[in-house]
């Protein structure tokens, strides 16, 4: 059998029983233009009742088929045995009906032993798909062999009435063998190499699968260490302060109570800003505001909220309409955003935040720009630090680009394309 896999074996079991059902009715209505096509040819005026009964006989092999495969319950019971019956019907039932009919009615017009083994062709070939579909080429070459033998064996046995009749079977039988040759084993190559491309296709997609689970893995460890980077700027330094101040309470409070008053106010001050940027960073984590605004309305709340917390000058430029972006593409920009605007914010010490959005010949383009200190692009990107490197791989997860301009002391402007 050509498949071990239990999954592969019962859908390719199905896809020949659809197969042999859809070829079922086929045969049946070429039967009935063959017969029309014989009696028109023969004398209109006269039914040709051994023709008629030929085709019968061919039909009842086709309806043997067609109620078979629709019989699940003889499925079930041969299993594997069900589809080398089927092949055997479909392969032995017609010549055996043919040379049965030629037989019993010798002299029958358009039943000539040459004429009858092209008729049979079609029955053939549905058994030369099923062979190719679910065996080795060796066994297509074992059902043409078996074919041409019953060809020659049936022919012998006929006491022809002159020796033209023989010959003309026996020639017929060598070509038709020939025929089927090439023709079967042209249907096994190509089967063959479909099953090579679906296998091909089944470990491209295995490929793919796991290199997308490789993706949001690193996506998520991004995200955390994002998170981690925003929470060590905001809770650990508000902590961190928080807690020379009380030093400072604890050491002032018997010796000046108005400076250890003073300190105190500036404790509850700082612990107020980081209760605030706690809850925003716990926010943070749960449902990205993508998910209930859409990409511009979410970057203009977060543009806002980040400018209006560090006192900066925002100019906000996002375009009106932009086309309809896959979920991801939109995150990745909500994200490269983020991540530039609040390097900005905590280290650029800058006066002024751009943010434009738009659209330009098919391409979002997003560009944040600042007026701050600015740094060393390359020494930046092999620290790893502010966050560039994770901005990068996101674009280029898309399938998108970061441009990143800057100098100390000249600001910096990111620009993000995909």
């Amino acid at each position: 059998m050509a498949y071990n896999n239990p999954v592969k074996s019962r859908t390719s079991f199905t896809d020949a029983v659809h197969l042999v059902r859809f070829a079922a009715f086929l045969w049946i209505g070429y039967l009935a233009v063959l017969a029309i096509i014989n009696q028109s040819l023969w004398d209109p005026r006269r039914v040709n009742i051994n023709t008629l009964y030929y085709y019968f006989m061919l039909a009842v092999v086709a309806l043997l088929c067609l109620g078979l495969v629709y019989w699940t319950w003889a499925q079930r019971r041969l299993k594997g045995a069900f589809l080398p019956l089927i092949i055997g019907i479909i392969t032995l039932l017609p010549m055996l009906a043919t040379w049965g009919i030629i037989r019993l009615f010798p002299h029958t017009p358009m039943l000539d032993p040459q004429s009858s083994i092209l008729r049979l062709i079609p029955f053939f070939l549905v058994s030369f798909l099923l062979v190719a579909w679910q065996y080795r080429w060796q066994y297509m070459l074992l059902v043409i062999l078996a074919i041409t033998g019953l060809n020659i064996c049936i022919i012998w046995s006929f006491p022809p009435p002159g020796p033209g009749p023989f010959q003309g079977a026996f020639t017929a039988t060598l070509i038709q063998a020939v025929v089927f040759l090439a023709v079967g084993f042209s249907i096994s190559y190509l089967i063959s190499r479909l099953r090579k491309q679906q296998q091909s296709l089944e470990e491209a997609n295995a490929g793919l699968t796991h290199y997308a689970s490789t993706l949001e893995g690193l996506a998520t460890t991004r995200e955390r260490n994002r998170l981690a980077r925003e929470l060590h700027d905001t809770l650990a330094h508000t902590l961190s302060g928080l807690s020379v101040q009380l030093e400072t309470v604890k050491a002032y409070w018997d010796i000046d109570r108005d400076l250890a008053r003073s300190s105190l106010e500036k404790s509850l001050t700082a612990t107020r800003a980081g209760l605030e940027e706690t809850r925003r960073a716990l926010k943070a984590l749960r449902a990205s505001p993508l998910d209930d605004l859409g990409l511009a309305p979410a970057l203009q709340a977060m543009v806002e909220d980040i400018a209006r917390r560090h006192h900066l000058t925002l100019d906000l430029s996002l375009a009106d309409k932009l086309p309809v972006l896959s979920p991801d593409v939109e995150q990745c920009v909500y994200r490269v955003a983020q991540e530039a605007i609040t390097n900005i914010a905590n280290h650029a010490m800058a006066k002024t935040l751009r943010v434009h959005l738009e659209s330009v010949e098919g391409k979002i383009v997003l560009r944040v720009q600042d007026d701050g200190v600015g740094f060393n692009v390359e020494k930046g990107l092999r620290s790893g630090h502010f966050g560039l490197a994770g901005i990068r791989e996101r674009a280029q997860i898309m399938g998108g680009s970061i441009s990143i301009d800057s100098k100390p002391g000249k600001g910096t402007t990111i620009q993000l394309v995909i």
